[in-house]
């Protein structure tokens, strides 16, 4: 059955809603108690594993999903000053992300109910996936974006023969358009925030979690509309209920400031959010104005004694690269906000040394295009600046007394090339910051007036940094 998180109605699963018919509020799947106890899992690790707690399908669509690693993060943890780091990495479905996991169950569920054609409103990796699998299914994938996409995510929708359409700047228009387009079709709504299967395809991330480590005592999930959250939330909160395990985590949610109404919401005690009038974040995974689901990661915190945070697009880039240098991981943007969150909490002393912590990784880095680009204007300026580094060491060292390209080279660590060297005092010459003379056979420099007024510069402008 589907029943309403506030009223407690209940409906038949079929035809699809969302939202309650009585108050409005958000319904959800709720199993049969009596059939599900005493379940076990069996075959290999991977979503279609735990068939016996998902909604009932016969049709099942697969490329693979679920299984995904649940990295131990050692030198990461070192670096954040804990004892036990995992990230649960969702990169490595089929498509690069977690949402992999709801597009099997939904074609799944799509094919049993007869229909050929899915709509979905999305801006990425959820349409990058259900184009996938429709496409595996055979199926007609529509998908509305907005016009703030990643292109990555846009490019594996191309590849996947979606059929696409833009429609407004954020998600939130995308949706309203998809709403329209289900109601005028009879096309199957497959959009994340109004499908409720979704909530159940991604709570096997919980079941993976506690059969690969067991029951962390925090979880940190990005936040967007509020359905990921209360996901991984209700997968713990069944296992439990089951009796198959025995404590439950403390769930933590992360925003980005940009777009943080969740957050926002529970910092005033209200049950679900308000609309953000200009919400903005490059964590474009995560960037809407007004979460359909905040009600229900608002109920994940505050029954699993949770808290919510917010982090800055720069404190996202910079755990971004943290990730990916110390554990090989690249993660999107929404990602690695789980990991400037844990910098931060951790800091506090909110979240102790010595717990035991999963941070969900839901995307690839590769899909990001904004990403990419911060990344090479970063090389691009390290590559400047080493350059720049390089010429004030030579300089620096002529200041306190002449020398020659060989003896540079030493006092430089012979970290680059002797050509490179070379390389760099032709060019100082060209520019009149030094003088090169002959002497006992060699080829010596001398730092100009011109090079000690460059010298002087530097420092000047080091005081205003």
């Amino acid at each position: 059955m589907l029943k309403c998180i506030r009223c407690g109605a209940e409906f038949p699963t079929y035809p699809l809603r969302s939202n309650c018919e009585k108050c409005g509020g958000i319904l959800e799947y709720t199993g049969d108690a009596v059939k599900i106890a005493g379940v076990q899992f069996s075959g290999s690790m991977g979503f279609w594993r735990y068939k016996p707690l998902l909604p009932s399908v016969h049709n099942t669509v697969s490329l693979g999903e679920g299984g995904t690693p649940l990295h131990k993060a050692e030198r990461l943890a070192k670096n954040l000053r804990l004892r036990e780091l995992y990230l649960k990495d969702e990169t490595r479905n089929p498509t690069n992300s977690y949402r992999d996991r709801a597009a099997a169950l939904l074609t799944s569920n799509a094919l049993d109910k007869k229909f050929d054609t899915l709509i979905c409103a999305s801006n990425g990796n959820m349409g990058a996936s259900l184009a996938a699998y429709s496409a595996k299914a055979g199926l007609i994938c529509h998908v509305i974006v907005p016009e703030i996409v990643d292109m990555g995510k846009l490019a594996q929708m191309i590849a996947y023969d979606a059929i696409i359409e833009k429609s407004g700047e954020i998600l939130d228009d995308a949706i309203r358009r998809a709403v329209a387009m289900a109601e005028e079709t009879g096309w199957y709504q497959a959009t994340a925030e109004l499908n409720p299967l979704v909530i159940e395809a991604q709570k096997t991330i919980s079941y993976e979690i506690c059969e690969q480590f067991g029951v962390p005592e925090w979880v940190l999930v990005p936040m967007g509309s509020g359905g990921t959250i209360y996901s991984i939330w209700k997968g713990f909160k069944e296992l439990k209920q089951l009796g198959i395990v025995n404590l439950s985590p403390k769930i933590v949610g992360v925003q980005p400031e940009g777009c943080a109404a969740i957050v926002d919401a529970l910092a005033k005690g209200a049950s679900e959010s308000a609309k953000i009038q200009k919400p903005s974040t490059r964590a474009l995974a995560v960037l809407v104005a007004k979460p359909l689901q905040s009600e229900l990661a608002i109920k994940a915190i505050k029954e699993s004694d949770g808290l919510a945070l917010k982090v800055s697009d720069s404190e996202i880039l910079s755990a971004e690269l943290q990730i990916a240098k110390t554990e090989g991981v690249f993660a999107e943007p929404a990602s690695a906000a789980t990991i400037a969150a844990l910098k931060k909490l951790a800091e506090a002393e909110k979240i102790s040394g010595d717990s035991s912590v999963v941070c969900l990784i839901t995307g690839s880095g590769l899909k990001a295009t904004d990403v990419l680009q911060a990344l090479t204007k970063k090389q691009k300026t390290a590559v400047i600046g080493l350059e720049i580094s390089t010429k004030e060491k030579i300089l620096r060292i002529l200041s306190q007394k002449d020398s020659y390209g060989y003896d540079l080279w030493k006092s430089l660590g012979k970290t680059m090339t002797r050509a490179a060297i070379y390389q760099h005092l032709n060019e100082l010459t060209e520019r009149g910051l030094i003088v090169a003379y002959e002497k006992s056979g060699r080829r010596f420099f001398r730092i100009s007036e011109r090079g000690r007024k460059a010298l002087a510069a530097i420092d000047d402008l080091k005081l205003l940094i």
